[in-house]
């Protein structure tokens, strides 16, 4: 039956509190709609978006949302028709209790104005709930003496509704003994009582059965029944009475359970059962069932949960003293439950931005909050602070909300994110606080330019440098991050010798490493001026350069170039003059020369290279003048060619080399007369006769080739016939090795082989001499020639080539031996006699003893041109007599020589250990130099 009032109380209504809530909502300041209760889900409320001036598609694009705490949402948002409508189905019951008006409050939040607006809702109570007793049945005692008005207290019915639809009325059926009152409380709540018309007769009647009945106000009306039982007993005279008919306590909420609270006290003038009594609670709720407890002999009432202000700030509840007679009193007691500070205030994020540009501008919305404390008066009044050194600060909004705000432009370079503590503390005692951390990354824009650590940079790199070579490396840092802080790297656009700079150098955009496009040249390009551009990837970007010098270094890579004397065009040589009337130390000439390198690379040295008259000339080894070193003589040729080098100080040192013609006379008539031998030839033939010779020289070498491998194969084959002699048991069987030894101990086969081409400039003629090969084979100490032991001698003794023989050889003529210091060698190593055998001069020496060795060669085969006397070989025109080969032993005793002449020196060089001397007998680089 309910249900079909609730819904015809729904249709009726509905239409009806629609248009109040619509004009109370309009005439207001705030938004203020009424609903009647248990409407469906998604029931209209009120036109939310004409109330805002919005339109209904608008809700959403503004951000328009309900903002509500600490409550399941009662309401909700129709973003298509614009409204407001229920959530769920609501029950003001439920809400509101027995509270005369039920008002719901939230708020409503456009997010992009950062806009609350207070919304209030009235719930309208419906007669939706019956009045209902406790108990289905209760049992009243009566001593059958009450007299007549005696009054017994009735259990009273509750209902959830309020005004007219709540309890107006109770009804009791008809008898004869008792009829019914009602009596009002201070809190409104109607009590039946009992009142006694007739005197009772536990004889006749001993149980009355009553049925109560309480009704509403609303319509139609509601009713609710119980089933009274009155049970009539012996006589007791006196009824129980409290020492006072109301107790009041007040106690804080955070006692502890368990505590006493008060205790009540009824006293009755009868004695035994009829003046014991015990204690109850009547007619309690549940919440003061399970929140106290009363001791039913001492009357002691006491927690048994903790209490809350916040929930309950007071309890009424009702106590009855009943004798054992039936007899009764009551008594009210109301506990009141006073607020402590035990509540730390909450806040409440509404709306965040988590990040924001950097050049925001001061008085940016960064938040929007709420803080609340559940406290009451003092307890729960709050301040709200934030630190004071942030660039931000807090502007109070409607009610107990705040705007969280920038002062100050902010830099991210200097801090890119603030942890901003909001601290609300409330003014309790002791106060309470709580802290809540807002998170705010400061976003990057592109206000700073590339940095580069210097404000110029210079680099070397040496000159003839590979292609692609890494030359410098540069790097500049952007405080600003992302792609404001991507730094690129470029050249600025510059010429140098009317060329771009980017055809010499390239630079790597991303890393700045700068690489050589090619090979720089010292002497073209000494040093290179450019700016390097950073720029960054913002928008707009930003840039900044950088100064860049790149200098050269120079290599000795230019040989140096001799200006004078300069090379002819025309073939022919330059002659200089020097008189033969010159003393030491005469400039002849200068040679001029220059080096295109710089520094220690350019500084030239000069030294005479070659001269066709060893110590006649000197060349200054800084200058390059070329003088006289001793005074000209008369054997001195007319010609002399010089040969002088030119040497930086490089690493590694470079060289040039100029020939000098030096004409040694007195006039110029002098010189004409032999400079038809200086000019080169005009005949066409020398040409042909060089080719010829060359072809004649290589022909000369595959033919000594092959002898050598004739050579070679007799010797193996006589070696081979040897040790087939030596395995028969010849002779040479205890032939001691020493018997194969040369002079020096050291048994060697000796074999030169040399050619001599001089292709010269300054004859009309060119030379070719081929000297023939030499042998030094088998030389005999003399040891060995004083024993008459066996020797094995070549091939050639004898006419016929496949017989051996063992012969004897004469010792040595004992008078051909030179002394220790007779003996040749290189200058310097033996120290002539005072008389002056043997000559001092380094060059003398030399050219002696080449000059002794040649002859003697020639001597030995008749064909000697030196020319002279006999014993003398033809020294004695340069050296004087005292020069004679009285002491030049024979050399032709110990050597045996295979069908060919002999060149001695060679063999005496290489035994001790030298190469053959030159036409002078000089070093040996000087000696191949001459003959080149």
């Amino acid at each position: 039956m309910a249900e079909p009032l609730r819904g015809w109380v729904c249709r009726e209504l509905l239409p009806l509190f629609v248009l109040l809530g619509t004009l109370w909502g309009a005439g207001a300041r705030q938004i203020r709609y009424s609903v009647p209760e248990e409407l469906d889900k998604g029931s209209f409320v009120g036109n939310i978006a004409k109330d805002l001036g919005l339109e209904p598609r608008q809700l959403a694009e503004h951000g328009v949302r309900i903002v509500s705490r600490g409550r399941t949402k009662l309401f909700a948002l129709n973003p298509g028709s614009g409204s407001l409508v229920t959530a769920d189905r609501i029950d003001r019951e439920e809400l509101c209790a027995q509270s005369a008006r039920c008002l719901v409050s939230f708020n409503i939040l456009v997010e992009n104005k950062m806009k609350i607006y207070e919304v209030q809702v009235e719930i309208i109570d419906i007669n939706d709930n019956f009045p209902r007793f406790r108990d289905e049945e209760v049992k009243v005692k009566v001593n059958e003496n009450a007299a007549r008005g005696t009054r017994l207290v009735l259990p009273f019915a509750r209902d959830a509704d309020v005004g007219v639809n709540s309890l107006q009325s109770y009804q009791l059926s008809s008898n004869m003994h008792f009829s019914l009152d009602e009596k009002n409380g201070t809190d409104g709540q109607k009590y039946p009582e009992l009142v006694l018309e007739r005197p009772l007769d536990r004889e006749k009647v001993a149980v009355h059965d009553l049925l109560l009945t309480a009704l509403d106000g609303g319509d139609p009306i509601l009713s609710g029944t119980t089933h009274i039982r009155i049970m009539v007993l012996d006589a007791n005279d006196n009824a129980p009475l409290f020492t006072q008919s109301e107790y009041r306590v007040s106690v804080p909420e955070n006692i502890p359970v368990g505590t006493r609270l008060l205790t009540l006290t009824a006293t009755d003038p009868d004695e035994g059962i009829n003046g014991k009594l015990t204690y109850s609670f009547r007619n309690e709720e549940d919440k003061i069932s399970e929140t106290f407890q009363l001791d039913s002999n001492l009357g002691e009432i006491s927690t048994v949960q903790s209490l809350d202000y916040e929930e309950f700030r007071f309890y009424v509840m009702e106590v009855v003293a009943q004798d054992g007679g039936a007899l009764l009193a009551s008594a009210k007691v109301l506990v009141t439950v006073q607020d402590v500070n035990d509540n730390v205030p909450e806040v409440i994020l509404t709306s965040l931005t988590s990040s924001v540009p950097e050049d925001c501008l001061p008085g940016t919305v960064i938040a929007l909050f709420s803080v609340h404390d559940g406290d009451s008066g003092e307890n729960g009044e709050i301040a709200c602070s934030i630190p004071r050194n942030l660039p931000f600060k807090l502007e109070k909004s409607v009610g107990n909300y705040y705007h969280l705000l920038t002062t100050r432009a902010l830099d991210r370079e200097g801090i890119s994110d603030y942890n901003i503590t909001v601290t609300v503390i409330d003014r309790g005692n002791p106060p309470l606080s709580t802290e809540n951390h807002i998170s705010l990354k400061v976003a990057d824009i592109n206000d700073n330019p590339p940095i580069f650590p210097q404000t110029r940079y210079s680099t070397y790199i040496p000159e003839n440098n590979p292609r692609g070579i890494s030359i410098f490396s540069v790097t500049a840092h952007d405080p600003d991050s992302g792609s404001n802080a991507q730094v690129t790297y470029s050249l600025a656009k510059d010429t140098f010798q009317e060329m771009p700079l980017s055809s010499y150098v390239s630079i790597n955009s991303d890393t700045g490493v700068l690489y050589a496009l090619g090979s720089f040249d010292y002497e073209q390009v000494g040093d290179l001026q450019l700016w390097v551009i950073a720029s960054d990837s913002g928008d707009p970007p930003l840039s900044s350069n950088v100064s860049l010098s790149i200098f050269v270094l120079d290599q000795n890579d230019n040989v140096p170039e001799i200006l004078y004397p300069s090379l002819p065009t025309d073939g022919s040589t330059g002659v200089e003059l020097a008189p033969r009337s010159a003393e030491p130390g005469y400039l002849v000439t200068k040679v001029v020369a220059v080096d295109r390198d710089s520094g220690q690379n350019a500084w030239l040295s000069y030294r005479l290279l070659k001269a066709s008259e060893p110590g006649l000339f000197t060349v200054g080894l800084h200058t390059g003048e070329v003088r006289t070193a001793r005074a000209l003589l008369d054997r001195d040729a007319l010609k002399q060619s010089l040969v002088v080098a030119v040497q930086d100080h490089g690493q590694p040192p470079l060289s040039a080399t100029v020939t000098l013609t030096v004409a040694i006379a007195d006039n110029i008539p002098d010189v004409l007369a032999d400079l038809g031998s200086l000019e080169p030839s005009a005949n066409p033939d020398n040409s042909s006769l060089t080719l010829y010779l060359v072809v004649a020289v290589a022909a000369v070498s595959c033919v000594f080739l092959a002898f050598v491998i004739v050579l070679l194969a007799l010797r193996l084959r006589r070696w081979h016939k040897s040790c087939l002699l030596q395995a028969s048991g010849g002779g040479l069987v205890g032939v001691p090795a020493s018997h194969f030894l040369g002079v020096d101990g050291v048994r060697a086969f000796l074999q030169t082989y040399s050619h001599e081409v001089s292709l010269t400039a300054d004859s009309r003629e060119s030379h070719l001499i081929f000297p023939q090969p030499n042998y030094a084979d088998m030389l005999i100490s003399e040891e060995s020639c004083e024993k008459s032991e066996p020797l094995l001698i070549p091939e050639k003794i004898n006419a016929n080539e496949e017989e051996l023989g063992i012969v004897q050889q004469a010792p040595p003529n004992t008078d051909w031996r030179f002394s220790q210091a007779q003996r040749p060698g290189t200058s310097g190593s033996q120290n002539g006699d005072e008389t002056g055998t043997w000559p001092n001069n380094q060059f003398d020496t030399e050219m002696l003893q080449a000059m002794i060795l040649a002859s003697a060669s020639e001597a030995a085969d008749g064909s000697s041109t030196l020319g002279g006397g006999a014993g003398t070989m033809g020294l004695s025109a340069r050296y004087g007599p005292q020069f004679t080969l009285q002491h030049v032993p024979d050399y032709r005793q110990n050597v045996y020589i295979p069908g060919s002449n002999a060149t001695l020196t060679n063999a005496a060089g290489k035994r001790d250990g030298k190469a053959p001397a030159g036409g002078n007998g000089n070093k040996k680089k000087s000696g191949k130099k001459e003959k080149k």
